[in-house]
């Protein structure tokens, strides 16, 4: 660099006195031509020398031509390419869960179970209930997005009591690890209704799937016994901060796929007639009865379709009722007390004129939040099975929890729980064969490790 430019101001140099020495013949060039090419040189050796400079500094030459009309649209189209991509991760969520627990049931029983529990199903073994990556986009109508979407992958002990039981699918197999998965549109009426397309988590009951956002470790018997999930649609519309509703079109209760071809329907009136108190009263009604055989553990498909779809029909086809009312209530007494109560009533018929069973009953809880790290909570529950619609042996079942919880951290916890569950008929397992009792008690330990930007219950 430092070469050019000397060879610049050389020439300079040198082209100057040439000028002047061409006056002296009398053919030569006038004085002001020779004058005005001087001029027209220093200007060329100036344009030269901001060149050099540029060149010292690293940078380009400023350009003597606008760029091409095609480069700014391909600049145009990245920039908004890269825009969309930073919209999408603020507003999607990466969630895990992690729920184990070791318990142990002082009956001993053959096998190690522990009857009428929905997770906490072992006794005496260090136990998975459940791990859990949620992944959720919601809608953001103040942001001009007004779709979603939500996947709730489950992996553990508590895809057999959900989606993984032939009890509640007819192909388990398939749907065994999808707990939720559903799209979400926000249709511009009113101040927004919000319509559900696909599988997700039942609003019947006040416990729910995450362990993290209950009272106690162990679920209830109305959890274990009213439905997990639906399949289907829904839409739910916001008519004031105190009232809102939702109606629903369903395969039936816990059924991704259809076990006939009635489709059941729902409806959730959520009150908050106070910022202290939520109210929900929900109905379920519809024929749930499977119209075909299953085919359990399926080998080769009947016939050109997929393995374990039913082929042998049911005959006479059930066309029985069944209908849940279910409601509950609760209510932060103080912001370190809380009390929630539930109560059901749920009636099946198999036939339209069979004779009918039925379940009734509630359960109570009160929550002290101590500190910020512990909490000591407690449940008293009492569901009466008319011809065992829910234990399959009539019986008046009653249970008792007392939880201790002591959260390490934001998103690690453990709760430590005494459970007696009783009745008055002779149920539950011990460890003599045939031999059974009135009563079985459990002692649990439960963790619960969860990560995410997701706020709130899950």
């Amino acid at each position: 660099m430092k070469t050019l430019a000397c060879c610049l101001i050389l020439c300079c140099a040198v082209i100057r006195p040439t000028a002047q020495e061409n006056l002296a013949p009398a053919d030569a060039e006038t004085s002001a031509t020779l004058q005005k090419r001087v001029t027209e040189l220093e200007s060329e050796v100036q344009e030269l020398k901001k060149v050099v400079r540029q060149l010292r500094s690293g940078t380009q030459p400023e350009a003597s031509a606008p760029a091409p009309a095609a480069s700014l649209q391909q600049d145009k189209s990245a920039a908004a390419d890269d825009r969309s991509k930073l919209d999408f991760f603020p507003g999607t969520t990466v969630n895990l869960n992690l729920d184990g627990y070791y318990g142990y049931n002082f009956n001993r029983p053959i096998g190690r179970v522990n009857l009428l529990r929905a997770y906490d199903v072992t006794s005496n073994s260090f136990s998975l209930n459940q791990a859990d990556l949620v992944v959720e986009h919601a809608p953001d109508v103040a942001a001009g997005n007004r779709f979603g979407a939500r996947l709730d992958l489950q992996f553990g002990q508590a895809t057999e009591t959900l989606q993984g039981s032939a009890v509640n699918e007819n192909r388990p197999q398939v749907y065994r690890p999808l707990f939720q998965a559903y799209g979400t549109y926000v249709f511009p009426v009113g101040s927004g209704l919000t319509v559900d397309f696909g599988k997700w988590a039942s609003a019947m009951g006040i416990e729910n799937n995450y362990t993290k956002d209950q009272i106690n470790y162990s679920r209830s018997y109305f959890f274990n016994f009213l439905p997990f999930y639906h399949m289907g649609v829904r839409a739910t519309y916001q008519f004031s901060d105190a009232v809102s509703l939702t109606y629903a079109v369903v395969n039936g209760v816990q059924q991704t796929e259809d076990f006939n071809g009635f489709k059941s329907q729902m409806m959730f009136l959520t009150l908050h007639p106070k910022k202290t108190v939520s109210w929900n009263i929900n109905y379920h009604g519809g024929q749930e009865q499977r119209d075909a055989v299953t085919a359990l553990n399926p080998g080769f498909p009947i016939g050109a379709t997929q393995p374990g779809l039913p082929a042998a029909p049911i005959s006479p086809t059930p066309n029985g009722w069944l209908q849940i009312f279910d409601s509950y209530v609760t209510r932060t007494a103080t912001p370190k007390l809380t009390l929630a109560a539930e109560g059901d009533y749920v009636i099946n018929r198999v036939f339209s004129h069979s004779s009918p069973t039925h379940v009734e009953g509630g359960a109570g809880y009160v929550r002290y939040q101590f500190t910020p790290k512990v909490a000591l909570a407690t449940r008293a529950e009492y569901l009466s099975d008319h011809g065992g619609l829910f234990s399959g042996v009539t019986q008046a079942l009653k249970e008792t929890t007392l939880t201790y919880e002591y959260k390490f951290a934001e998103g690690f916890l453990m709760r430590t729980e005494w459970r007696r569950d009783f009745s008055n008929v002779p149920f539950f397992r011990t460890d003599a064969p045939g031999i059974l009792k009135k009563e079985q008690n459990t002692a649990t330990v439960g963790l619960v490790w969860w990560f995410g930007r997701k706020k709130g219950p899950w």
